[in-house]
């Protein structure tokens, strides 16, 4: 079957091993971990922050998952309940059972962990990967997301040879001594690299095979259909897609969309300036909870 996976149990019990020493490193205290049943198999989320009020739900981009979060823990579980989930398919604590055929099955999935969990109208912020499928969750099972946050979302052009580049270089700066990876990660415009604990997940989630469907670009007629209140955050050097096209292109045809292009920033926009993305998300849910 197309399921993502460890190579084999030993990568899988090293990968669980580190993942779960970061955690107990990096999040704050307390954090609940707790397995959401779904049709394609346990879905691992991560709750903290305030007991009470409208959640907000984080989905992390391709590669990623909820330690990708940690620094968000605190500011915004001031203000909200937080859950941060690993998705299906991706190199965490969630198991796939059965295949993620397309973006249709991707808002299934993340409509079954909301069910699961309760929610019946969250603040959604979607990362990257995470963004296309918190809209195609707009797109094809609406109901259950009462705003939208998207951090340089997928979906809008298909990655090229520009942002494989940008990945790679990425990469090759995080192999550099400690001392010159800020001027790099200036440089590449990638804060990832600046995130050593992150960063030493990578080798023993490179034996996770990953098996999700491409980001594929949304039609004008998909983005027609999106009513939910947005904030779409793009970065101004992204890798991924042309941040003034897109901008223009979201604004023409999702009228419930804010926009706003975020300088000196690239693809990794929630590690290039957190604490700018973080008061933007307080900033707009707060509009809808008042």
């Amino acid at each position: 079957m197309n399921l993502g996976s460890f190579t084999d149990d030993n990568a899988r019990t090293r990968f669980l091993d580190l993942y779960e020493r970061l955690f107990q490193q990096l999040w704050p205290e307390p954090v609940k971990a707790e397995d959401v049943p779904t049709t394609f198999g346990p879905t691992r989320v991560h709750r903290a922050g305030r007991d009470r009020g409208r959640p907000i739900v984080l989905l992390s981009g391709a590669g990623g998952n909820s330690l990708m979060w940690h620094r968000y823990i605190r500011p915004l579980g001031e203000h909200h309940p937080i859950v941060a989930v690993d998705t299906i398919g991706e190199a965490g604590a969630s198991v796939q059972e059965a295949p993620v055929q397309d973006g249709r099955d991707g808002a299934k999935w993340l409509d079954e962990v909301l069910a699961g969990l309760n929610v019946d109208a969250a603040h959604v912020v979607g990362c990257s990967y995470g963004g296309w499928l918190a809209m195609n969750h707009e797109i094809h099972t609406p109901g259950r997301i009462a705003t939208l946050v998207l951090l340089d979302p997928a979906g809008f052009a298909l990655p090229g040879p520009r942002f494989y580049g940008w990945a790679l270089a990425g990469a090759l700066a995080g192999l550099a001594p400690r001392a010159l990876r800020p001027r790099l990660a200036r440089l590449v415009a990638n804060g990832t690299i600046l995130e050593t604990e992150i960063m030493s997940l990578i080798p023993a989630a490179a034996r996770y095979r990953r098996r999700l469907p491409n980001a594929l670009v949304f039609s004008d007629d998909e983005l027609r259909t999106l009513r939910t209140r947005s904030l779409c955050l793009l970065a101004a050097r992204s890798a991924l897609h042309r941040s003034r096209t897109t901008a223009e292109r979201v604004t023409r045809l999702v009228p419930a969309a804010q926009v706003e292009i975020v300088p000196r920033t690239g693809h990794a926009l929630p590690m290039d300036r957190p604490d700018l993305v973080v008061e933007r998300i307080l900033d707009f849910v707060s509009e809808e909870d008042d």
